[in-house]
């Protein structure tokens, strides 16, 4: 077993010179995720790579990730970025890019004064539901709160194939409601409507449902009937910027449908009009 001062980094520089030179930055930035064995990819936002350097400058400079999460500067570090103004949540995006990329960093070049040689984390774990193979949990560690599952142990663990989806459940994905959950009468409008008439638009809870639906089928594919009570529940304890980024891809399908349905009416229209 491998000890946890091996594991941390030592650092290759101060703080103040990584501050001050971004090529040096990046090298020990690319040293840190080499020696822990984690992703070090740069981030798209707005059709542009993410300054990590300036990012982690801006965040540093009011105190460090705790501070900002705990003293909602987010949006504050955002604006120094100039983002797109189509560019929806970058608050929320730069917030989890900044704990996935470098909020460890953070501890060891910023924060390295208090750092020790080795270093235990204390989390607080709460239950969100329960289900027969587990439970699904949510753990805060400072001032991050990571969502999760528990199986019991004499649960079989998920396939590598299932484990993968769950880890892109970030993914929106399509959505295609099980028959069943239509009445006779919505089936038929639909059998007997026009085909080219545009897909309604979804709502944001609609986009989140998806997503977790899609999830908790590939681990358990024959207890549908409590999936909505648990996705319900997983989406009441969202934070609003967490909400506003699927509320975002519910706006954004509302303007792709009502474009759709404008020119679908104007076909309709001239289709008409040639007879």
């Amino acid at each position: 077993m491998m000890s946890q001062a091996a594991i941390i980094p030592t650092p290759m520089a101060s703080h103040e010179k990584i501050v001050n030179d971004p090529t040096l930055f990046m090298e020990c930035l690319k040293n840190f995720h080499s020696v822990l064995s984690t992703k070090n990819t740069i981030p798209v936002i707005g059709g542009k790579e993410l300054d990590l350097h300036v990012l982690y400058v801006e965040v540093t400079k009011r105190g460090g990730f705790d501070k900002v999460v705990a003293e909602k500067k987010w949006r504050e570090v955002s604006s120094v970025f100039s983002f797109s103004p189509t560019t929806t949540s970058a608050s929320y995006a730069l917030r989890k890019h900044y704990f996935t990329l470098l909020h460890h960093f953070e501890q060891v070049y910023f924060f390295r004064h208090n750092f020790p040689g080795s270093r235990c984390f204390q989390a607080e774990g709460t239950i969100d539901a329960k289900f027969d193979c587990g439970y699904f949990v949510s753990m805060k560690m400072g001032s991050e709160v990571l969502s999760g599952v528990l199986y019991h142990p004499h649960q079989q663990a998920p396939s590598s194939s299932s484990k993968l989806a769950a880890q892109n459940c970030n993914a929106v994905v399509p959505y295609n409601a099980p028959h069943h959950h239509h009445t006779g009468r919505k089936n038929r409008r639909r059998k007997n409507g026009d085909p080219n008439r545009p897909k309604a638009n979804r709502s944001g809870y609609n986009f989140f449902f998806a997503e977790k639906h899609a999830m908790l089928k590939s681990l358990y594919p024959h207890k549908e009937r409590e999936f909505t009570k648990m996705i319900g529940e997983s989406w009441n304890n969202l934070s609003p910027e967490e909400k506003m980024v699927y509320q975002n891809y519910g706006v954004k399908d509302k303007e792709r449908y009502q474009k759709e349905l404008k020119e679908y009416k104007e076909r309709k229209m001239t289709v008409s009009a040639s007879y």
